[in-house]
């Protein structure tokens, strides 16, 4: 069983994931991984998900206010060994909940063309390729993604 537990930056084993992720990342992004990885701190973010299987943390994902009615989905992350069973999918639609009961009404994310399974899991979900922004702008391997929320 699947257990999500809403946290923050601070969480032990959200830390632990992160790290994961970015040596993940090094990998797939290549040389681009010290341009995006600027962008990915996570001292500032206020609102985190922890998915636990067994006890096990097993994957995680955040929102960071991005303007008044925006948040931006940031540090999903499954471990290797749990993927294919639409944990993703869980953490992500927990972000969306928390993000609507918080008030806001609508995600954006940014993805590499390097991360397909990526790109693919937000599909599934109902985003849609947007125009690239901010900092993404002009950045021919980011992918951007919104959805509104209901």
């Amino acid at each position: 069983m699947v257990r999500l537990v809403r946290t923050d930056s601070k969480n032990t084993h959200f830390k632990l994931l992160v790290k994961l992720l970015d040596k993940d990342l090094a990998i797939s992004d290549g040389e681009d991984h010290g341009f995006y990885n600027q962008y990915n701190g996570i001292d500032t973010i206020k609102y985190t998900v922890v998915a636990y299987h067994d006890y096990l943390p097993v994957a995680c994902g955040a929102i960071k206010q991005y303007d008044t009615l925006t948040v931006e989905i940031k540090r999903m992350f499954t471990l290797p060994e749990a993927r294919g069973k639409g944990i993703a999918t869980k953490v992500l639609n927990e972000l969306e909940n928390w993000a609507a009961e918080l008030g806001f009404k609508r995600c954006i994310l940014e993805t590499g063309q390097k991360q397909p399974q990526a790109i693919a899991l937000y599909k599934k979900n109902d985003y849609s390729i947007i125009s690239n922004y901010d900092q993404y702008i002009g950045v021919e391997n980011s992918v951007c993604f919104g959805k509104d929320l209901l």
